[in-house]
């Protein structure tokens, strides 16, 4: 079997290939995505970091292709949807470079805050500017962690080694976690408003592009210094130019950018800006774990078929695999839709199988399910593998349930969401062998193909609601391809769910809210 290493891979991963009886492999780095298209029909496993992209078109042309494996986190570089519609696994290393990149985060604030880079330069310039480079100390000051994942957990933990005062946000970590770890909980604005330094650990998905931005900056004490070590676009850098340039903003250290390299950014322009060229995970022992854990990993895959690590696949192989597929893909959507329909930290998971299973091990559609809510938070730390820890580490309590036989269909899976918020609850089923079905949400019974560009509304039962919501959608071009009612029993609602052939615009969405029978609008993705 034959291995493609086509990004710079640790020499220790190289060799683990070369020393494993039936397994070829090949290092060829740098390659034109025209090159790669061309000779990635032969490769069974191809091997990348952040520099492949592996694209639908380049799956298109890998006819043999069984395993992609990442030797590092981020995946934003494969497209996984169409992995997954070939066969194809997916795996990462998600616990190989959390030390090294908290590490750098707590480097990256120290030298900030005494002007390291800036007395390097001046001193190599031969200038003597002590006075002009005073610093200040840590000791006793406010540090808050925006996200408290792996790596912002560690984070604040040397934070605390450090003397410093740890305040945390994170919507999705209970505030009972954070305090039993010694930290105070925090909302995300009593945090702008308190930190002296404020430090990001969260994913880049769509709620966290631009979440430090200019109202973000206006909220903050003055004199904050800002840490990025996780992925460009959590800042938007020219709201933080501004900020940096009124005095609000003392000033920032940049691991990551909206645009890698960079290339001639204002923000250079800034003697209190420090940056570093991704390097988050660049340490030896880092590269080496990595670059050991995905060697293993694919190894074990092709020659033994199990599964580790995959974002794309459970740890299940075979006939039950077989049995268990469709259930599996609409427990993953239905995690998916609940984590888009909740509001608050989740407390509790309770799924309950009701019907004719035939005495199957469903722990695997129950890890589904929480891979999909999870993907939502967290995104590159979770997988088909690790989601039931994940979960355990943010203190949500998961709960199974088996019950007969279903008064309305052949199999259903029901889950409940409790949260600090709320409770939501919903359904899901499978037409025929393979079709999953969204069923119920809350109160309304309805059926919705989970896939596609969704939005979920709200309406009063009256003449003309559904007639006013198309005309918006009409006049803003926007095709309906899907459209389900729910009526809410002994109610005045109904629940409409539209499908769209592209995202609803959020100035769309704000006019369908200004309707006078339009109560909520909330976009879906699945």
């Amino acid at each position: 079997m034959k291995v493609l290493v086509s990004d710079n891979l640790g020499e220790v991963g190289i060799k683990i290939f070369e020393d494993e009886e039936g397994i070829e492999v090949d290092v060829k780095t740098g390659l034109s995505p025209e090159e790669l298209k061309k000779i990635i029909g032969g490769y069974d496993a191809l091997a990348i970091r952040s520099s492949t992209k592996v694209t639908a078109e380049l799956l298109a042309e890998a006819k043999n292709l069984k395993v992609v494996g990442r030797a590092g986190i981020g995946l934003d570089n494969v497209d996984i949807p169409e992995a997954t519609k070939r066969g194809v696994v997916v795996m990462n290393t998600p616990g190989g470079n959390v030390v090294t990149t908290a590490e750098h985060a707590i480097a990256m604030m120290m030298a900030l805050t005494r002007n390291i880079p800036q007395g390097t330069s001046s001193l190599k310039a031969g200038r003597w500017e002590k006075k002009k480079l005073q610093g200040r100390e840590i000791y006793n000051k406010i540090l808050g962690v925006v996200g408290y994942g792996n790596i912002g957990a560690i984070v604040a933990d040397r934070a605390r080694g450090l003397k410093m005062n740890v305040i945390v946000y994170d919507p999705n970590v209970t505030a009972e976690k954070i305090q039993k770890a010694g930290f105070e909980y925090v909302g995300l604005e009593e945090l702008y408003q308190r930190a002296d330094y404020i430090t990001i650990h969260v994913p880049k998905m769509k709620s966290t592009i631009g979440l430090l931005n200019k109202n973000a900056f206006r909220q903050m004490k003055d004199g904050v210094m800002v840490i990025n070590c996780a992925r460009g676009g959590i800042v938007d850098e020219a709201d933080l130019y501004e900020a940096i340039q009124s005095g609000k903003v003392a000033g920032a250290a940049l691991d990551v950018f909206e645009t890698e390299p960079p290339g001639q950014s204002p923000l250079f322009e800034l003697d209190t800006v420090i940056g570093t060229p991704h390097l988050g995970a660049s340490t030896e022992e880092a590269q080496t774990n990595v670059a050991v854990a995905v060697a293993e990993q694919i190894i074990a895959y092709l020659k033994h078929n199990t599964v580790i690590n995959a974002v794309n696949v459970p740890s299940v192989t075979g006939e039950l695999l077989k049995k268990l597929s469709p259930y599996l893909t609409l427990a993953d959507r239905m995690g998916c839709l609940q984590a888009q329909l909740i509001r608050g930290p989740v407390k509790e998971v309770i799924v309950e199988y009701t019907g004719d299973f035939q005495g199957l091990d469903l722990s695997p559609v129950t890890t589904a399910l929480l891979n999909g809510l999870l993907a939502m938070m967290v995104k590159d730390e979770v997988n088909a593998v690790n989601a039931p820890i994940i979960a355990k580490d943010m203190g949500i309590k998961v709960i199974e349930i088996t019950s007969g036989e279903s008064l309305d269909f052949t199999h259903l899976i029901s889950v409940k969401i409790v949260t600090t918020e709320m409770e939501n609850i919903v359904e899901g089923t499978i037409f025929g062998k393979n079709d999953p079905r969204i069923v119920r949400i809350n109160n309304f019974r309805l059926e919705i193909i989970p896939k596609g560009h969704l939005a979920l509304i709200h309406n009063m039962d009256k003449p003309g609601a559904i007639g006013s919501i198309g005309t918006v959608l009409g006049t803003n071009n926007l095709n309906i391809a899907r459209m389900q009612v729910g009526q809410e029993k002994d109610g005045e609602r109904n629940v409409i769910i539209l499908r769209t052939d592209t995202p609803i615009p959020d100035q769309v969405i704000k006019q369908l809210l200004d309707l006078p029978m339009v109560k909520t609008v909330i976009p879906l993705t699945l």
